[in-house]
Order: structure tokens, then C-alpha cells, then sequence
């Protein structure tokens, strides 16, 4: 039996052979349809990964209690004080709930960074408790965090993230340097640059849940013991022609729960404390639960990326079909013959299938090839010609291991047909065919 398949398979590589350009063109259709597969998969799992991994970054034990600020038409006139979101009393509630590990405070001052009379507009002030900084898991670059005695002494000292330094020290070491945060006439501070972030990657929109609101990157944080004294709880804006005041204690509470699974619990007990539903000026969120969905929504996109890219293994597999109707036909002699010499019908129908499935499998190894050095440098080129690198890949190994198979399975379901035909032909119609 052994010797028989090993026969079979010699003929079917050699009939393969010496038709080697239509063998390839044929194949063609599986090529693309495998590397189509990897590559559409490869696309939706670096985007994937990359979504989660801000959400983690985010903390699974973490909770955001978030100031909303009311809708433009609830404002009233420009020269009215809008009050709104998180007040101390909300923060000392939050701070009585049990289980809790961190309650870390902020507050985006809406004040401008500036240096040597430039100011920087993309530029966050956020004002905080030196306990932001593991609750979010930010880590240093280079020198030191603030520290709780400095928020006892009000020192004016901050800690910018990667962004902020490109931005106002793009050509020297931040470390040691001032920057000046508010304006001459609303209240100014001198901050000194103790410490530079790692980049995170965390901005406004990246996590495609509402999470981030702005762009962590560009964050400069400093005592708020400082901010308070400073600035006080209202914050005036200048427009033009208008002046715009508004009365907000904290944007922002970070709180990290003892225990992972009492998140989404804890987190109904803030909607509770903070007065939700019935207030429209404060929302809560876990990103443990943004990243159970997006996890899911992520894995449903892969699929449906596949599934997509596909259809193109199942054109590849007609393709082969119809050459290989093509082939029965050309060959029809070649069959005839072989049936006088003793050849029985499994015997055509085994090498007709053992050409298509090695067509296939050839066409899928080739694609695997194609797709993963696709997949790998994608972003690569498009770093070099656009600039770009944000668009991470990354190479499912369940792609590359089903598609494979998938090309082995569409060459021997779409070559059953032909096989089935050559193996029923009348060996005597067929010895007579010209």
C-alpha cells in the first residue's frame, strides 16, 4: 500500500513538473487567499493587543470617577460661574468605602505651560497626589517622582510626561529646568522638573471606550496641595470678547480596589455614593470591564477579518477545480491507457487528488511564507514611508496553522470532482480520444 501511495505521489509530482508555470498560476489563487488570511488576522490581533494593553496599563483594580462637564446649551450666559462634578464631600464618601487600597485625587487646572515666553497648548497641568503614579502604573525615564512630603510643603516641583518633554525641552535634559504653569494676571507658578515619564502610548480616543480623555503622554503633574494654594477651586478661562469661569474641586478620582474581583462591585457602590443616575456631571468607570469587552469585540473582529479574507481560499480552490477539469480533458488518453494497463478507478481518482492537494498545500506554504514576511513588515514600510507607527501587527499562530490546513482541505474538496470524473471514464472512449 505503502509503495502504491509513494507511486502515485512520484506520477503526480512529476505531472506537476513539467507544467510547472501552470501548476503556479493555479496555485495563485491560494497564495493570496492564505496570505490574505494572515495578514487581515495579523492587522485585527496587533490592534487587538495593543488596544488591551492601554486598558491594562490602566490598572485591573483600578476604578475612574470622572467630572462630565454639562452640555454647552445648560451653561447660560459666558459671564455666569458654572459649577460642576467632583466636590471634597464626594471624595471623603469615596475615601469611607471599605476595601479600598488608593483614593487618588485630580484635577486638571486648565492652566498654560509655558517657557522663555512660548507657551504649549497641547500641554496637560494636572494636579495630584504622588500616589497617581502607581495607581496608573507610570514609571520614570529618568529622576524622581514627587513624594508626599513635598505635598506637605507645597514644593513647587513636577514630574512631565515623554510627550511635554519633547514639547518644551525638545534638544536638552529636562531634569533640573523650570517651567512656568498660569498666567501673570490669573496666578503663576514656577515648577522645577524633578522627574520624566516613559512613554505610555495612553491618549484621548486610543482605547476606543471613553476611558481617556486626553493624552497622558503630554501630562505635567504637580503637588495638588500647591494647585489649591495657587489656584484656588475656580478656574477662569480667557475668550475672546468673554471671560469664562468655572467652580471644579477634581476632574478626576483614581481609586484602586484591594481585590480584582470586587471591581465591577465597588464600582456600583460609587454610582451609588456620587449620586448617579440622578447627577449628569460625574460618570464611573472600570477599565476591567472595558477590557472584558473589548477582549470580546476584538476576538469577533478576527474572526470576521478571516472569514473575509477567506473567501479568497474558496476562489483559489474554483480555480483549482476548473484547471483541473481542464487537465481530465487534456489528458484523456493518458487515462485511457492507464485503465488498459490494469489501472483501476481509485487508482486515477488517488492521482488526480494527490495533484490537487499538492497543489494546494505548495500554494498554502508559499502563502504562509508570503503573508507572515507581509504581516512582519507592514509596519516597518509604513514607518519609512509615512512616518507612521501606530499600526502594530501581530501574527496569530491559529491563522497561520488553520489556513494551512484550510488550503489542504479546499485541494482535496474542490479536486474530488475532477478525480471522480477521470477515475469513471470508459477506457475504451478514452483510448480512442484524439
Amino acid at each position: 500500500m505503502m509503495y502504491f501511495l509513494m507511486e502515485n505521489f512520484r506520477l503526480g509530482l512529476k505531472n506537476l513538473y513539467l507544467h510547472r508555470l501552470r501548476t503556479l498560476l493555479t496555485a495563485l489563487g491560494i497564495i493570496i487567499g492564505v496570505a490574505a488570511v494572515i495578514i487581515m488576522v495579523a492587522i485585527g490581533e496587533g490592534s487587538k493587543r495593543e488596544a488591551l494593553r492601554q486598558m491594562q496599563a490602566l490598572g485591573a483594580r483600578n476604578v475612574l470617577i470622572r467630572s462630565i462637564r454639562p452640555p454647552e446649551g445648560t451653561e447660560g450666559s459666558r459671564s455666569r460661574l458654572l459649577e460642576y462634578g467632583l466636590r471634597e464631600a464626594d471624595l471623603a464618601k469615596v475615601r469611607g468605602i471599605p476595601g479600598l487600597d488608593r483614593v487618588v485625587p485630580m484635577r486638571d487646572t486648565k492652566k498654560r505651560a509655558s517657557l522663555g515666553g512660548k507657551q504649549f497648548p497641547a500641554v496637560n497641568v494636572i494636579a495630584t497626589t504622588s500616589e497617581l503614579f502607581p495607581v496608573i502604573n507610570l514609571r520614570l525615564s529618568e529622576g524622581s517622582f514627587f513624594t508626599a512630603l513635598h505635598e506637605q510643603q507645597q514644593a513647587p516641583v513636577c514630574v512631565i510626561g515623554a510627550g511635554a518633554a519633547r514639547q518644551i525641552f525638545p534638544s536638552e535634559d529636562p531634569i533640573g529646568r523650570t517651567v512656568l504653569v498660569g498666567s501673570s494676571n490669573l496666578g503663576m507658578v514656577t515648577l522645577q522638573v524633578i522627574g520624566v515619564l516613559e512613554p505610555t502610548g495612553l491618549r484621548a480616543g486610543a482605547d476606543k471606550a471613553g476611558i481617556m480623555v486626553r493624552d497622558i503622554d503630554n501630562d505635567i503633574y504637580f503637588p495638588l496641595s500647591l494647585s489649591q494654594q495657587m489656584f484656588g477651586k475656580i478656574s477662569v478661562r480667557m475668550t475672546t470678547g468673554s471671560m469664562e469661569r468655572e467652580s471644579i474641586e477634581y476632574t478626576e478620582i483614581w481609586v484602586q480596589v484591594t481585590d480584582v474581583g470586587d471591581v465591577e462591585r465597588t464600582s456600583s457602590i460609587f454610582s451609588n455614593v456620587v449620586g448617579l443616575p440622578g447627577r449628569q456631571d460625574v460618570q464611573v468607570k472600570a477599565p476591567i470591564e472595558l477590557l472584558r469587552a473589548a477582549e470580546q469585540q476584538a476576538t469577533m473582529f478576527n474572526y470576521i477579518m478571516g472569514g473575509i479574507a477567506s473567501f479568497s481560499l474558496v476562489v483559489g480552490g474554483i480555480g483549482i477545480m476548473n484547471i483541473m477539469l481542464a487537465t481530465v480533458t487534456e489528458r484523456t488518453r493518458e487515462i485511457g491507457i492507464r485503465r488498459a494497463l490494469g489501472a483501476k478507478q481509485r487508482h486515477i481518482t488517488l492521482q488526480f487528488l494527490i495533484e490537487t492537494t499538492v497543489i494546494s498545500l505548495t500554494g498554502g506554504l508559499i502563502g504562509v511564507g508570503l503573508g507572515t514576511l507581509a504581516a512582519w513588515g507592514l509596519p516597518l514600510l509604513l514607518q519609512f514611508f509615512f512616518q507612521s507607527s501606530g499600526f502594530p501587527t501581530a501574527i496569530a499562530p491559529w491563522s497561520v496553522l488553520g489556513s494551512f490546513l484550510v488550503s489542504g482541505l479546499i485541494g482535496v474538496f474542490f479536486g474530488l470532482y475532477p478525480a471522480i470524473m477521470a477515475a469513471r471514464m470508459n477506457p475504451i472512449e478514452a483510448l480512442r480520444h484524439e
